[in-house]
């Protein structure tokens, strides 16, 4: 062999030849002229170093080499074929990988939304990852995930925010506490009462929605202990001084002795797909329709605030 790269076509020649018996029936079939089959086989014949065809008689036969060769051909030709339809697929969203960041909630929205997505395209696979919401934005940035789910995102350097869900917040707070006797809070009426919310660090998206929210409503909460588990903070809240939270739901709203839980009416969370700049991909598309046809759908909604 010379070293030289085998091509495509040169295969498709020899394959054309050895079915059709001749150079020039081959060079009909694949609307060339003859001279061009003849040179690309004599080219592969030396790249293998090996004659493909008897040319002694009136008719071209395959030689036993080329006998050996032609099924060979003909799989690395199929390969490609092959090959060409799952880049087309992929192209057209309908294939490949798909890297998702993942929430929590509410209910099983987000596996519904999946086995949406695998209706609309059974070959695209997704593979999610669970992590905090900084580092999920900074997956995204980096090229490491092709999307993430986060709540309270805003448009920023890097990325962009194409809104998916809008869910309702909720208020825990006393259940003793005269506020606890509305069926509905407004956020305005919370100021005087110690706020737990999570540090900025933990959730800047959610952390950020609900200090700017206050300030929006003319209330300036004092800050109390920082939120931790909803559990825990809930029962804190139950055994120590009054104060509140907010939070979302995940699964469905609890039932904890001694705490009220109200909805707010004044602000909710929406959750955006976090992706690159730029007009999405048909993957993103497909992802996006089945999160869309998801948004409004019933859910059997434990809840959070991270």
């Amino acid at each position: 062999m010379d070293g030289g790269a085998v091509e495509l076509r040169q295969l498709e020649y020899f394959v054309a030849v050895a079915e059709e018996g001749g150079f020039g029936r081959a060079a009909q079939r694949m609307n060339i002229v003859q001279s061009a089959v003849s040179q690309q086989i004599a080219r592969l014949e030396r790249e293998f170093g090996i004659l493909l065809f008897d040319r002694s008689t009136r008719h071209v036969r395959l030689t036993g080499a080329g006998e050996r060769l032609l099924d060979e051909a003909r799989a690395v030709l199929a390969a490609a074929r092959g090959m060409r339809r799952v880049a087309g697929d992929i192209a057209a969203g309908d294939d490949g990988t798909l890297r998702l960041g993942t929430v929590h909630g509410p209910g099983d929205r987000l596996y519904r939304a999946l086995n949406t997505l695998a209706a609309i395209a059974p070959g695209l696979r997704v593979r999610p990852r669970r992590l905090a919401p900084a580092e999920r934005l900074a997956a995204v940035r980096a090229g490491e995930l092709d999307a993430a789910l986060v709540r309270a995102l805003r448009p920023s350097a890097g990325l962009e925010a194409l809104e998916v869900w809008t869910d309702p917040l909720y208020v825990a707070l006393p259940a003793d506490h005269p506020l606890a006797a509305a069926p509905r809070l407004r956020l305005d009426r919370l100021g005087h009462l110690p706020l737990r919310l999570a540090a900025r660090a933990a959730n800047p998206p959610f952390h950020d929605l609900i200090t700017e929210a206050c300030a929006v409503a003319g209330i300036d909460p004092p800050v109390g202990p920082p939120f931790t588990t909803l559990q825990q903070t809930l029962a804190d809240i139950a055994a120590g001084p009054p104060s509140w939270t907010v939070f979302y739901e995940v699964a469905t709203l609890p039932t904890v002795h001694r705490i009220a839980i109200r909805p707010l009416t004044d602000l909710s969370v929406t959750t955006s797909l976090a992706v690159a700049p730029g007009p999405p991909g048909p993957a993103l598309r497909h992802l996006l329709d089945a999160l869309h046809r998801t948004a409004d759908t019933p859910v059997e909604s434990t809840a959070t605030s991270a």
